[in-house]
């Protein structure tokens, strides 16, 4: 069995709207092991987006502890976060987050940056992502001279240069069209055939069912929690 890469225990996150308190996560207890694919949906306001928040060290709970690769994550600073957050987890965002001024080599460094690595290694890693993802003829092309999928490619590019524990994808199909959300889906399913963990929040059914397990929320709760048994495979058009 592969190593448990994610633990959280008792985690609940509440928010104070005026008078009224807001059990936004009320106790989970969930664990993500190295390689597996997961999606999790629920309805606005079922608690999901703080999930991946939690998840991705944006977001720090109320209560209860997050233990990731084996290292509890939920009392950590700001400063401390930051560092997890660059090392440890790969965010592939609706809205690509691209810098709209930098090439597509430039946004895939970013993290690399952050990290220290020295220039020309840099260069190198982020090339190599970019061709892994089929952009390497538009590493010097800006977000505007790229086409939705393309700008969702630097960004799961960006996500993978600093090879990460966990990537996760915050509805990275929600502002694309039918066919290009299959060549993404795609390739997120050939990134777990390389033995990535992938967590995966969309609203979409038949993008949760490329999953290999399906959580859903409801109401700050963990709903249900199964294995999918009808996992759908894209004709991914990449070749990692």
């Amino acid at each position: 069995m592969n190593k448990e890469i994610i633990r959280l225990n008792h985690i609940s996150r509440f928010y104070r709207v005026g008078t009224e308190t807001v059990k936004a996560l009320q106790h989970i207890d969930l664990t993500v092991r190295k390689n597996e694919f997961v999606a999790m949906m629920g309805p606005s306001g079922s608690g999901k987006s703080t999930l991946m928040n939690t998840l991705g060290c944006l977001d720090t709970p109320t209560g209860g502890h997050y233990f990731l690769n084996d290292v509890d994550v939920s009392k950590m600073t700001d400063s401390q976060l930051a560092d997890v957050r660059n090392q440890e987890i790969g965010f592939i965002f609706q809205t690509f987050n691209l810098l709209p001024r930098s090439t597509a080599l430039e946004n895939v460094m970013l993290p690399l940056i952050y990290a220290g690595v020295p220039k020309q290694e840099r260069i190198e890693m982020a090339t190599a992502a970019l061709e892994k993802v089929q952009l390497g003829d538009r590493i010097y092309h800006k977000p505007n001279e790229l086409s939705g999928g393309q700008r969702q490619r630097v960004a799961v590019a960006r996500a993978l240069v600093n090879n990460p524990s966990i990537i996760l994808a915050d509805e990275p199909t929600g502002n694309l069209d039918s066919k290009t959300s299959v060549e993404i889906i795609g390739l997120l399913e050939e990134i777990h055939d390389l033995g990535n963990t992938i967590i995966l929040v969309t609203h979409e059914e038949d993008i949760a069912e490329h999953a290999h397990r399906i959580i859903r929320l409801r109401d700050g709760l963990v709903e249900d929690d199964a294995p999918n048994k009808n996992i759908r495979r894209a004709l991914a058009t990449s070749s990692l």
